[in-house]
Parts: C-alpha cells; structure tokens; sequence
C-alpha cells in the first residue's frame, strides 16, 4: 500500500510547484520574458523547479507503482540532479535578496523613451507567497522526501556520481545561458550581465562545486 504521508508530500510539493510557475505567468515581466530566447527556462529557478517537479512526479508514480523498480531508479537519478540545484538555488536567491538584492532581482523594464535622470529603477520583487514556491518548496520539500523516504546514496555514487553530475549540470546551464544571452544581449539574472566572461565563468565553476558539495553533506547527514 502507499504511504499515505509520501503521497501527500508528492502530491503536495507538485501542486505548489505547478502553481508557482503558473503565477509567475502573470507578473509584469512575464511579458518582457516571453520575447527572450529561452524565456522562463533562461533562469537556473526555474530549471530547478522543474527538475524538482519531474522529481516529485515519479515520487508519486513511486508511490502508486511501488513494484516498478524502474521508477525508482529514475527518481533516484532525477534526486542527485534536483536536489542540490534546488539548495542552491534558495542559498544563493535569499542571500543575495537580503544583502544585495539588486544582483538577484531585475530592475523595472523602461516602457517609455530613456531619459536623462538619474534616479535608481525600481526592483521588481514578486509576491511573497510566489517567492516562498519558486525558492523555497522545491529545496524544502526534496530534502524532506529524501531524508524521509529514500536511503542514503553508497560511498560510490557520491564519489563518483555527484561530481559528474554537478559538473554535466552546471555546463549545461551555462552554456545554455551563454547562449541565450548572445541574441538577449542581457542575463536573466544581473549578477551576471554585470561581469565579463571570465569572471562569469568563476560563478560557474563556483555554483556547481557548492552543488556537489551540498549534495555530499545531505546524504552525510542521512541516517
């Protein structure tokens, strides 16, 4: 029989996921986004939140289909990958939304001719309950149902697969990136429109070692 406490998890964690990317349709800057290369899909947010929703989604065909090992594996893989973007991805948004919040948030799109002033544009900070879906339900509830309901990972996969994964993901993203910003001429995050490539590169290579590092000390923490 399910689990009736992993069912609702799963079930839970996709619908508040699904509900965040479907709000964030509706913001001001959706429609700035949607003539972008790439669109929505240009922010390493809502990568992961996707990643973390395809998670969850064979979570809950887990739970409904417990002797289809098959399904499990497939989570199991999908967890290594979401599971430290999504940390990331809420360690590095709410620190530098407390502390520096113009690096994270884009400022408020002109929609008329640029003039001369010199005043400061107003960011574009979103709902609190929006936030609360896109940077924090897809780290809070991952980490929730592997702590949970999955065993740890072997010494092996983490040796060895951890790294390769943070690696293939973090050069995905940023050439996925990179290249999204050569017809955008922006970065969806300002943080990088505001640095050259090779310090851009650094954030790379940054970002995927905190990844793989987030990811050792979780599964060192699971009983």
């Amino acid at each position: 029989m399910p689990r009736p406490e992993a069912l609702f998890l799963h079930g839970a964690a996709l619908g508040v996921m699904a509900y965040g990317f479907l709000r964030s349709k509706t913001l001001p800057l959706n429609d700035w986004i949607e003539t972008q290369t790439g669109g929505h899909f240009q922010f390493l947010t809502i990568q992961g939140l996707a990643a973390a929703w395809l998670t969850m989604a064979i979570g809950l065909g887990c739970d409904l289909l417990p002797s289809f090992t098959a399904l499990r594996t497939a989570k199991r893989a999908f967890l290594m990958i979401s599971l430290p973007v999504a940390i990331v991805v809420s360690a590095v948004y709410w620190s530098l939304f407390f502390f520096f919040p113009f690096l994270i948030i884009q400022p408020q799109v002109a929609t008329s001719e640029p003039s001369s002033s010199s005043t400061v544009p107003e960011l574009l900070r979103i709902p609190l309950n929006l936030d609360l879906c896109l940077h924090v339900a897809p780290a809070v509830t991952l980490l929730a149902d592997f702590l949970l309901f999955e065993k740890k990972y072997t010494k092996k996969q983490v040796q060895l697969g951890a790294p390769l994964v943070a690696f293939l993901a973090g050069t995905w993203y940023a050439c996925w990136v990179e290249y999204c910003a050569s017809y955008n001429k922006t970065f969806p995050y300002p943080f990088l429109t505001d640095n050259p490539l090779n310090i851009r590169i650094g954030i790379y290579a940054f970002v995927s070692f905190v990844a793989w590092r987030c990811f050792h000390l979780v599964n060192a923490v699971h009983r």
